[in-house]
């Protein structure tokens, strides 16, 4: 198996050398490749080493984690970007989401949580820590025009929690376990989404959220 390539971002140096720490004690599965201060060192960086993913902090002086992200989906669209910041704000998490950015956790993450976030990313899926999912739903329950869009369907709080990882292509097993609930209650869930919406099957749902615009981020 092979190594998972790392460029580390962050312009703190205490920070960096955190992390590197934990991604070394985990030596059979990381490898840091190299680090940078700020977005326009982290380019040269990337053109040297090309890592598999870079684990990207936000506020950076010269070129931000925002900034940084864009130009480097611009130039580099199949390379992995995971957001590692202090900012739980919807709007920070929205912004990097909207750059690119394959997921989201914050700083006070567990280092187990960190692995798992890098190897779900790098295998091609998206990942947003619990805290960071809550912060989206709640960004979405805030606005009328969204609020507006459930009202036929009726939808609960939870059933909306639900569906939203569905569309993040999240599954049972991970939604229950981001939820904090049994996978038997998330498979009554999906039956409710499925009967409230008077769709067929899950297909069907996801095409009913796309159709309906349920979720600005999707």
């Amino acid at each position: 198996m092979n190594k998972i390539k790392i460029l580390l971002v962050d312009d703190h140096d205490l920070v960096r050398i955190g992390i590197r720490s934990y991604l070394e004690m985990e030596s059979g599965r990381f490898e840091v490749i190299g680090e940078a201060s700020n977005g326009i060192s982290a380019m040269a960086e990337i053109k040297v080493n090309k890592p598999d993913i870079i684990i990207m902090d936000i506020n950076m002086p010269q070129m931000d984690g925002i900034k940084a992200t864009k130009e480097v989906k611009k130039r580099y669209p199949e390379m992995k970007i995971l957001a590692l910041s202090m900012l739980s704000e919807s709007q920070h998490i929205k912004a990097m989401i909207t750059a690119g950015a394959d997921g989201y956790i914050l700083k006070n993450t567990s280092p187990d949580q960190l692995f798992e976030a890098i190897e779900k990313v790098c295998d091609n899926e998206t990942y947003y820590s619990f805290d960071v999912s809550q912060k989206i739903l709640s960004s979405f329950s805030k606005k009328k025009k969204s609020l507006s869009k459930y009202e036929n369907t009726q939808l609960t709080a939870r059933e909306k929690e639900v569906l939203y990882l569905i569309m993040k292509e999240y599954s049972n097993m991970e939604i229950a376990e981001k939820l904090y609930i049994s996978t038997r209650t998330v498979d009554a869930h999906k039956r409710n989404l499925i009967e409230k919406t008077g769709v067929k099957n899950l297909v069907a749902l996801v095409n009913y959220v796309h159709e309906k615009r349920l979720f600005e981020d999707i």
